[in-house]
């Protein structure tokens, strides 16, 4: 069975690493709180590993709080304990069923590491692409060396190939430029 060639699924695919980063950025902390900030976190739960939002519900009731509503009392310790150990640098109080996350100010070598970890995970998304780019090239040139399109069209379509990554490549910069500005905004 031949490996049918379509651009759409191809941008579709590179659309798909963008929304990736953006997911992964949005966990990055910047100045001010975000409950998309513990999304992460995994939770020793039940006797398997679960996301925090499904033991407990986040919310932000000042610019530099999140308070996590338990919902099993039982699990409290837990969730302060993933909280804490997730590498994030916060601090969790645990009062009852309420755990209290103060976040921290952020320090110029604090900003500089969360500017690292966005570039890392801008690189990610570019490889990410180039992958899919790459996918879609060896399909044409199967299909080329096949019979099953002509060169002159195998061409035309690996161009369109590079033009869609070159503007997946580019979101991707602005995306993280945009990230770290605001990373690094006091």
């Amino acid at each position: 069975m031949a490996a049918t060639f379509s651009l759409d699924e191809l941008k579709s695919r590179m659309a798909k690493s963008i929304s990736s980063l953006k997911d992964e950025l949005a966990g990055l902390r910047t100045g001010r709180a975000s409950a998309s900030l513990l999304e992460p976190v995994q939770v020793e739960a039940y006797g398997s590993r679960m996301p925090l939002n499904q033991v407990a519900t986040v919310t932000v009731p000042e610019p530099r709080m999140l308070s996590v509503q338990v919902w099993d009392r039982s699990m409290a310790g837990a969730v302060e304990k993933a909280i804490r150990d997730s590498g994030l640098g916060l601090n969790p109080a645990a009062e009852g069923q309420i755990i209290r996350v103060p976040l921290p100010e952020l320090n110029e070598e604090r900003r500089r590491e969360l500017t690292k970890v966005a570039h890392n995970y801008a690189e990610q998304a570019r490889v990410a692409v180039r992958h899919v780019r790459r996918d879609g090239m060896d399909v044409l040139k199967k299909a080329e060396k096949d019979g099953d399109m002509g060169q002159d069209e195998a061409r035309a379509q690996s161009e369109l190939v590079q033009k869609a990554t070159d503007a997946a490549v580019a979101e991707i910069d602005t995306i993280l430029a945009t990230k770290e500005q605001e990373i690094m905004q006091v």
